[in-house]
């Protein structure tokens, strides 16, 4: 440096970085962090004491911007700490060998890398933020939901026995009458289906009691293959079992165990295509029992999902679903205390997957 006024300029150079860097992120969109980073680089290497010898990298989260590539090893690095853990840096580098910095350029980058790491901080906070109400909410709506839903199941028992019971009874009245014989049929089989909505609704609604005990999933899952397997054939799609051991134990109750086989498998025939194929996989992870579910459908769009496991939320056309079965699962899973998520394939179709704990 050559004299105070040119050490007064680069002060000043400084500064103005410092200022401009703050509307940068002050201004920023959160979903934009590339260009966000662009921006600042390119301020960066203005306020150096040699911008035209002077490249810059930043890298945070996945996310990688440079002015242009380092072509020296006369490199500045200061880290992007999030909550007290590097989780980037910003580098500096010099390309001409007989150049060097000043001891404010290394301040420099430490307070904007400290800048960066403040506003991401707050950038963290607020989606924390944001995804816990929208939790909250969403769990005050399936408390009430639930509540409503079991008060439903219950007053709708009644009646649906009573249709059931006296439609019985009529048919022994019209034995001779062939076309009456089968509008009573029909009206059995739709109080039949309605009194399963019934259970699904009580089911999600946590109505129905629980009897746990320390099962072996392996059978359940082979009872439930065979008793799909004329379903499989009817709608032509074929299937692969893949099951780790003879012998996989965890605490669930029986019922609830196949509710989620069957409504998984029975979910899976329904979006995979003819000569299609669906796979359940059962395996031991840690001290969990794993169940994957993977079929050749359509796969899930982003909306689906994020609203997959909502109660009466549906993709198949009206009358071809309640929008209970998948729902139900995700309750019965967590009151087992385990999870439950879908996800596509890299390919094709979608994947469903259980763990249970022991």
């Amino acid at each position: 440096m050559n004299s105070a006024e040119d050490a007064l300029r680069e002060r000043i150079k400084e500064l103005t970085c410092l200022y401009e860097v703050s509307s940068i992120l002050v201004n920023a969109n959160p979903e934009e962090q590339e260009e966000t980073f662009r921006a600042i680089g390119l301020c960066l290497k203005r306020a150096f004491q040699y911008p035209e010898f002077t490249e810059i990298i930043i890298e945070q989260g996945g996310t990688t911007t440079k002015t242009d590539d380092f072509k020296t090893e006369n490199v500045l690095r200061a880290s992007i700490n999030l909550f007290n853990k590097e989780e980037g840096f910003i580098e500096v580098g010099l390309n001409k060998k007989e150049l060097i910095f000043l001891t404010e350029e290394q301040q420099l980058i430490d307070n904007i890398a400290l800048k960066i790491g403040d506003f991401l901080e707050r950038v963290a906070i607020k989606r924390s933020e944001t995804l816990l109400k929208q939790q909250m909410e969403h769990a005050d709506r399936l408390s009430i939901l639930g509540e409503l839903t079991a008060g439903i199941a219950h007053e709708l028992n009644t009646p649906l026995a009573n249709i059931l019971g006296f439609s019985e009874l009529l048919k022994d009245n019209f034995e001779d009458d062939k076309n009456t014989l089968a509008d009573l049929d029909k009206i059995i089989k739709n109080a039949i289906f309605s009194r399963e909505v019934v259970k699904k609704l009580m089911f999600f609604a946590c109505a129905m009691p629980q009897e746990k005990k320390k099962i072996n999933i392996v059978p359940h899952i082979n009872d439930a293959i065979n008793l799909l397997d004329a379903t499989f054939r009817k709608e032509r799609v074929k299937y692969i079992v893949k099951i780790q051991e003879e012998e996989m134990f965890l605490r669930a109750d029986t019922v609830q165990i196949t509710q989620i086989i069957f409504n998984l498998i029975i979910n899976a025939i329904y979006f995979t295509p003819e000569e299609g194929l669906v796979t359940v996989h059962v395996f031991e992870e840690s001290n969990k029992v794993v169940l994957k579910i993977i079929d050749e459908g359509p796969g899930l769009s982003n909306e689906t999902l994020e609203k997959v496991f909502q109660p009466f939320f549906t993709t198949k056309p009206t009358g071809e679903g309640s929008g209970l079965g998948l729902s139900v699962v995700h309750g019965i899973v967590a009151s087992h205390q385990g999870t439950i998520i879908a996800e596509n394939n890299s390919d094709k179709g979608a994947t469903f997957i259980v763990r249970l704990p022991k």
